[in-house]
Formats: C-alpha cells, structure tokens, sequence
C-alpha cells in the first residue's frame, strides 16, 4: 500500500484527523488542491468561529490550541437573541461549573494555520498539494484513489474531508440531501462605539437575520444573512455606505459602526449525507454534515467526528485489525448520526420559523422566545450546550 490512510481534503477536519491518527504507526496521506504554501498561511476569510470547551479540549489534544491561537481567541461570555423590534431578550449563559464562559471565538485562519503547523511536523503524515482527485475505486482490501496527474494512490482507508460539495462522496455512490436557501452570508470585522460586553447578539428580522460576535476591544464580526442579491449588493457599496447600512441594521445597539477588514460573502447550503461510510471510507465534516451556521455548531460537530472516526480506526489498529474494519466504521456512524442529528434538525427548524414572514411565523417566533425565558431549565441546558458540545 502507498498509504494506510489517504485523507482527501486538507481543512480543518482533514487535517485535525491526520493529527489524530498519526504516531500510531500508520502512514497518512493527506490530498489538497491547495498549494502547500496556502495550507501554511490562510489568508483572513472573515469567518470567526465558535469554539465550545470540548472543541478546545480536543485541540489541545492535539497540540493545535497554542499560546498564538489563543492570543487571537476572544472569550464569549454569553449570548442574547432578539426578534425583530421586539424589546424582549433571551439570554443563554453558561452553567457556573463551565469557566464562565460560553466558548471562544477564533479566526477561522488561525485554526487552519495551526492545524497545518502541527500536522506538517509528523514523519508519518506526507502531503501531496496543488492536486485533485478524479476517481475512487473500492475493492475488497484496498481502496485505489486516481489523482489528477494520472498516478494512482493505494490504501486501506479513504477519508472524504473536502467540503459540503465533496466530490468525493459522490465518487463513493453516497448521496446527501442538500438544500440551497437561496441566501447568503455576508461576514466582516466592524468597529463600533458602544462595549460589546463579551456577548453575542443574534437578532431575527424580517428577511434576515443579524449577528454580532465579540473580539478583542470595541470590534465585532459583524455577520449578516440576506437574500443572495442583497448580500452582494451590500458587499459591494463603499465602506462609507456599508457602515452607514449596518448600524441602521443592527438598530445603533453598538453605536456607529465602521468597517475594518475585507467582507466575504458565502452562499448558503445545507446538506446532510445519506450514508457517513461506505466500503473502506468514511465522511467527516461538512462532507458529512453541512450545517446552517445560525447556530455556530458546524466546527465544532466536525472535530468531534473525526474524533470519533479516529478513535473507532486506531481501536480497530491497535487490535490488529484492518483500520477500514466495517464494524468500526459502521459504530463511528451509528454515534456520529446520534450527534448530529438533532442539532441538524433543531437548527433546521429554527432557520425555517426565522425566515419564514407568514403570519403564523410572526406569531410563534416572540411566542417561542417568550417560553425559553420562562423555563430557566430549558435555558440553562442551551447554555450548557453551546459550552459544551
């Protein structure tokens, strides 16, 4: 075999599974079409994600959550939810037991970078960049995964890592059911002139839907999710007229706000694969599950899969077994499902009532905050949950 472990994808969740596995006396093979330059240095992309404890705990494991990350890192104490011009707030904070604090934001460029310093420092993982694949062929002890430039990569193990439109998934006969919302999220750094307070706000409007996401001193992540045309349109006024538009949108909570970075805007789809394994492979990540990112949980339910996925390979490994053993991964698929699928489906409701602007969704939408705030159980236990999962 060239490899007992080929990785298709060089992201966070490829790359955090290379981690994962190596030092166990398994060659990896991480494939990326990225250049090796660009897996070395990401350039900012706007996005700043949520880290929940467990997701730290995990990077830390691996040697990613480094003095340098969490130098970028800004602490989230808590966060509030809004709806329309409604005065009422509901406030999730974390339980007392969890550090106080409800998770982290990191840049998501800064996770990538140290990810990839990391897993390029390990003698058992190779790369190979600026490269694609364009076929897969399971037989009965290996996997043949044919690249781009015409050679032919041999494994016991094939891991599709390459995003929420993976290639590699349809290569394998898996199908997903993926939902296109017809919006886009529009993501920058702002400043403002108010104090955030360490909390996030994520206010649900008619026709969008608002966040703010807190870093270091008085700048935000200003995150804006609108119908695709708007979102281009209001990526594309000058920085005078952005500002101008978005402390109107976020009603002047934080004051007057100006940009301070590049805005990315990124077309929404929500998928959800049919199958997380098939013969000798397995899905990790946005190639598994595709989140709607109201919630903030699509990181941090792909670093616990290929936690998952990890330990079920080296379990099947170290007990002598072939790594692409069907019982462990069809027991990766069986806990990752039961992860997943009731965030994917709680997520997925509550983008469906936010954006809807019927009358019943007008009615139930203050009804249903009103309710949470009302039963301090059910509110503890979301705060619990964004700290924890």
């Amino acid at each position: 075999m060239d490899s007992d472990i080929v990785i298709v994808g060089g992201g966070p969740a490829g790359l955090s599974l290379a981690t994962s596995l190596s030092g166990h006396g398994l060659a990896i093979t991480v494939v990326e079409r990225q250049t090796l330059e660009q897996l070395a240095e990401p350039p900012f992309d706007g996005r700043e994600i949520a880290l929940t404890h467990r997701s730290i705990r995990i990077l830390d494991g691996l040697s990613a959550w480094t003095p340098r990350m969490g130098d970028e890192a800004a602490p989230l104490r808590a966060a509030k939810v809004l709806n329309g011009r409604s005065q009422f707030t509901l406030c999730f904070e974390p339980s007392s037991r969890i550090e106080g604090l409800l998770g982290w934001l990191v840049p998501n460029q800064c996770i990538r970078r140290e990810l990839f310093r990391t897993t390029a420092s390990r003698s058992d993982i190779r790369f190979l960049t600026g490269i694609e694949v364009t076929g897969v062929r399971s037989q009965h002890d290996r996997v043949e995964v044919v690249l781009s430039n015409g050679s032919v990569l041999h494994s016991r193990m094939l891991i599709a890592a390459d995003s929420r439109f993976s290639t590699i998934r349809g290569m394998l006969g898996i199908g997903a059911t993926m939902q296109r919302t017809g919006r886009s999220m529009l993501v920058c750094r702002v400043e403002h002139e108010a104090n955030h307070a360490r909390v996030a706000t994520e206010w649900f409007d008619y026709r969008q839907a608002l966040a703010l996401l807190p870093l270091h001193g008085r700048t935000s992540s200003a995150v804006i999710t609108l119908p695709s045309a708007e979102a281009e349109h209001l990526a594309g006024l000058s920085e005078a007229a952005f500002g101008e538009d978005i402390s109107r949108k976020f009603a002047f909570r934080l004051g007057q706000m100006r940009l301070v970075s590049t805005r990315h805007v990124y077309p929404l789809t929500v998928t959800w694969a049919k199958r997380f394994v098939a013969p000798r492979a397995a899905l990790i990540g946005d190639a598994a599950v595709g989140m709607h990112p109201v919630t903030a949980h699509g990181f941090n339910l792909g670093l616990l899969g290929q936690h998952g996925l990890a330990r079920e390979l080296l379990q099947a490994h170290g007990h002598s077994r072939d790594p692409g053993d069907a019982h462990a991964l069809q027991r990766f698929e069986r806990l990752h499902r039961l992860a997943c699928r009731p965030i994917f489906d709680a997520t997925n409701a509550i983008v469906g009532l936010y954006t809807r602007d019927d009358a019943i969704a007008r009615l139930a939408r203050p009804a249903l905050l009103r309710a949470a705030g009302r039963l301090p159980m059910i509110r503890r236990g979301v705060g619990t949950l964004l700290a924890q999962h």
